[in-house]
Order: C-alpha cells, then structure tokens, then sequence
C-alpha cells in the first residue's frame, strides 16, 4: 500500500497558463503522468519531484506533501 501524497500541481500550472501537454514536454514526461499525479493515483519519483520544484521554482515542501494542503477558499481541505 502506497503513502496518499497530495500535490498543488494543478495550481502551479493554472497560475502559469500551463496545460498538461506543456508541462509533461517541459519535464520529458507523457502528459498522462501528469493527469495522474494531480489526482493522487501516482507518486511521483525523487527526480520528477525534484524536476517539478526546479521548474516551477518552489521548493518540493511547497508542491507536494503528505497532509493535504489547507484549501485557499475558506475553511477546509483538499479532497481526496
């Protein structure tokens, strides 16, 4: 059984104009890597973390973690 690793992925890319495509051609990934990461059904490996902090430039605490991310609408959290 894997570890539940919660990610603001989708939210670094809107906040960038980033579709899947775009950031998957970015990081040498398929683009469904990425599909799969923003919903929690992967996690991702130490250097697709690593690639991901270094290209949105943010440190890897502050895209993925282990609770989920307190909700930026209010009282709260992301849902699983």
């Amino acid at each position: 059984m894997s570890v539940k690793i919660y990610n603001r992925i989708p939210l670094l890319r809107a906040e960038r104009g980033l579709s899947r495509k775009a950031l998957a051609e970015a990081l040498g990934v398929n683009y469904q890597t990425i599909g799969y990461l923003e919903r929690g059904d992967y996690n991702p490996s130490l250097e697709l973390a690593l690639k991901l902090s270094a290209h949105f430039g943010a440190p890897v605490e502050q895209i993925f973690s282990l609770d989920p991310f307190p909700s930026l609408f209010g009282a709260g959290s992301q849902t699983e």
